[in-house]
C-alpha cells in the first residue's frame, strides 16, 4: 500500500493507493508539504522476503 500525506497550515489529509504508479502520478499533481510512503505489513507474505 502507498500513502500520501499532505500537510497544510491548519490540517492534513491522507490518501491511500494500491499501486506505486498510481500514487506517484497523484503525488506529482498535489501541492503543499507532502510525503509519499510505502507501507509494508509483515504479515503479508507476498511482500516479505524470508
Amino acid at each position: 500500500m502507498w500513502v500520501i500525506t499532505v500537510h497544510s497550515k491548519n490540517n492534513f489529509r491522507i490518501y491511500e493507493f494500491d499501486s506505486e504508479k498510481e500514487a506517484k502520478e497523484a503525488f506529482r499533481r498535489m501541492q503543499g508539504c507532502k510525503f509519499l510512503t510505502e507501507v509494508i505489513y509483515f504479515n503479508d507474505h507476498e511482500l516479505v522476503k524470508i
